[in-house]
């Protein structure tokens, strides 16, 4: 092999090792987009509600819903943890640096403002070491533990890059159709 050969693999190899190919293909496609004098601005995202009003999810109805950070809170009807309100997120998003669960378990808890029963998905969030603050253990609707998929005493971290839990949340998935039997 010559020496221009040896110089080309060793380059090549040393490139390979120091960069994977999507950072290639985004440093390849900002130097076109550049080249081309394309500029970035328009593509960011953007919130554009029609006429300023905010939009509400299921389950957002305006009124005395009560304090998300509080265990009586409406959300919390079958929750068992930490409350991520208190952990530095929210009822709805984890704290940063926390990962979210891809595994859950459901309620149905009825909203005070509108007397509606809603779905609410419960996801542990995981990562980080036990927030330790807002304790909440409410059982309303739970099952024992020979029904896995619907109790709350269970770590639902699986699937997560680490086993550790930090606290929960409480995301309305939609209004509850009607009640099903007892099994």
């Amino acid at each position: 092999m010559s020496r221009l050969d040896r110089w080309a693999e060793h380059s090549a190899r040393g490139l390979a090792r120091s960069a994977g190919r999507r950072s290639f293909l985004a440093r390849l496609g900002r130097f076109l987009l550049a080249a081309a004098g394309v500029s970035l601005l328009p593509v960011l995202p953007v919130a554009r509600a029609e006429g300023g009003a905010a939009q509400t999810l299921p389950g957002e109805v305006e009124g005395p819903e009560g304090d998300p950070s509080k265990c009586e809170y409406w959300r919390y009807c079958a929750i068992d943890g930490f409350l991520c309100e208190c952990c530095g997120g929210s009822a709805t998003a984890c704290p940063p640096g926390s990962e979210l669960s891809p595994v859950t378990w459901v309620g149905t808890c009825r909203n005070p403002a509108d007397g509606k029963d809603y779905l609410i998905s419960y996801n542990d969030c995981c990562g980080k070491g036990l927030c330790g603050r807002c304790v909440c253990n409410r059982n309303e609707g739970d099952r024992p533990d020979y029904h896995w998929y619907r109790s709350n005493d269970i770590n639902w971290c699986a699937g997560t890059s680490s086993q550790s839990y930090h606290c929960s949340i409480a995301v309305v998935l939609g209004p509850a159709k009607e009640r099903q039997p007892e099994r």
